[in-house]
């Protein structure tokens, strides 16, 4: 044999070497998500989405303080309802901004953390992060300085919602996908009565020397206690570790898994079924690449308006009110029975979640965000007030659980949080403006000139999704990406 055959032939058998481990490893991904998607909904499967679900509580609760505590920001005199210009950094609407500054900054620049580092590791971390800022901004006594802390605080939220999205679209089976974020969102949401309790309560008064508000502030550093609990119970999302060609570290945590769910199933399991394989080695900028590039475009300009709708109400309400002449108390109260009502959002939701195509349902919950708005600017008694409110909050709380899930399902696994980070950036982005076009519009407009704007936003989330999204009910995140 000469020296040129024998090197041809054992190039020949590296080249079969290679082409063997990667058909292994095709296999194996495979396998992974056909595993996971057969599970039955058991206890042990809702164990890991009600733990990423208290999470998300605390998340909502920190996220969404922000228009609860701006009556009493106003009334200690650190901020004013209104600026002087349209940009002002002493109103409510730079603190609001803020806090979406560090959104816009976190989900953009961060989200690839969860692609590198795991699911498990980010949620942890990302959440010590916003706690901590926090509770430094709880002290602030300038707006300069509430300010700041806010949007360091937004880094960490930022990050955060992006894993937890994206850990709970992996970990849940397709069957009960929606559901599972829909009692994600039910338990998280419940963070709006509390807090809007809570403001009741201590903002219009002052404890041990602490204004009402940083009190509100204070008391969600709680969820800091719950950290390594949730670190210890949750394990990493299989499919992230089969992405990483972890097989054997992601095949462990399944049988752990299918160990306890077929002892609730009875002792068995369905068999597994197909499944298109885990992408592996995707880069970001497949997702200006077909099909995700249409994807892309349609959920960029989706968020760009839906946060419009969704945080020009739940932000502003207390304030609104009072600029129709409600008292800071009254308005608190007419908010704490409204936010009663966020957590039925998405539990009302569960009912259609994996019954109904996802799109068809944000396409109609923002035609009702239209109306029950146009009307609410309009509402004097208090019971009309109340039941507006309701249906609004009700209609964005189901459009959120639903786009969330939506999201996460239209790109693959190993860019899935850089890819939904950087769309759910440009709502970031667009919720910096509004809270000024939004205070622009109170000032100069009314109530009724912010709701014909939020209006507006509604309809352009209804073309987007209606016109460009593709259909996903009961697909494996394979086959949807695939």
């Amino acid at each position: 044999m000469t020296t040129s055959e024998h090197t041809a032939r054992m190039s020949a058998a590296a080249g079969y070497a290679t082409e063997a481990v990667a058909e292994q490893a095709l296999t194996d991904t495979r396998a992974i998500s056909a595993r996971l998607d057969r599970l039955p909904a058991t206890r042990a499967v809702w164990k890991l989405i009600a733990l990423l679900s208290l999470g998300f509580f605390f998340e909502l609760y920190d996220l969404l303080f922000s228009g609860y505590v701006a009556p009493g920001l106003v009334k200690s005199g650190i901020l004013t309802a209104t600026t002087a210009g349209l940009f002002g950094t002493t109103g409510v609407a730079s603190f609001i901004a803020a806090l979406f500054g560090g959104l816009f900054v976190g989900t953009i620049t961060c989200g690839f953390l969860a692609d590198r580092f795991g699911r498990r590791a980010i949620f942890t971390y990302a959440m010590l992060w916003y706690v901590t800022a926090n509770i430094v901004m709880a002290f602030q006594e300038t707006a300069f300085g509430l300010n700041l802390w806010r949007f360091i605080s937004g880094l960490g939220i930022g990050v955060e919602l992006v894993t937890i999205g994206t850990y709970m679209s992996e970990l849940a089976p397709k069957h009960m996908r929606g559901r599972a974020f829909a009692i994600c969102q039910t338990v998280g949401f419940c963070a709006v009565p509390i807090v809007a309790f809570l403001s009741y309560l201590l903002i219009p008064t002052s404890y041990l020397g602490l204004d009402g508000w940083r009190w509100v502030v204070l008391i969600g550093g709680v969820s800091a206690l719950f950290i390594w609990y949730f670190r210890r119970n949750l394990p990493e999302s299989p499919r992230w570790l089969a992405s990483k060609g972890r097989f054997d570290e992601a095949d462990a945590i399944l049988q752990d898994l299918e160990a306890r769910v077929r002892a609730q199933n009875g002792g068995t399991l369905p068999e597994v079924g197909k499944s298109e394989p885990v992408a592996q080695k995707s880069k970001f900028a497949e997702m200006w690449q077909p099909p995700y590039r249409s994807r892309t475009i349609m959920l960029i300009i989706f968020h760009i308006f839906q946060t419009i709708g969704f945080y020009g109400f739940a932000n502003w309400v207390p304030t609104l009110l009072v600029k129709q002449g409600i008292t800071v108390s009254s308005s608190l109260l007419y908010t704490t029975i409204i936010g009663l009502a966020a957590p039925m959002g998405p539990l009302l939701g569960y009912w259609i979640a994996d019954r109904f195509e996802r799109k068809h349902v944000i396409v109609t919950m923002a035609a009702l965000n239209i109306v029950a708005g146009l009307l609410f600017s309009q509402a004097a008694g208090p019971v009309l007030i109340i039941s507006l409110g309701v249906l609004l909050t009700l209609a964005s709380n189901i459009s959120s659980f639903t786009y969330h899930t939506y999201q996460q399902e239209l790109y693959p696994t190993s860019i899935r949080a850089r890819a939904v980070g950087f769309v759910y950036s440009w709502s970031r982005l667009s919720a910096i403006f509004t809270s000024f076009v939004i205070a622009f519009c109170l000032k100069n407009f009314g109530v009724l000139g912010v709701f014909v704007f939020i209006s507006g936003a509604m309809f352009f989330v209804m073309l987007a999704i209606g016109l460009m999204g593709p259909r996903t009910l009961g697909k494996s995140l394979e086959s949807i990406s695939h």
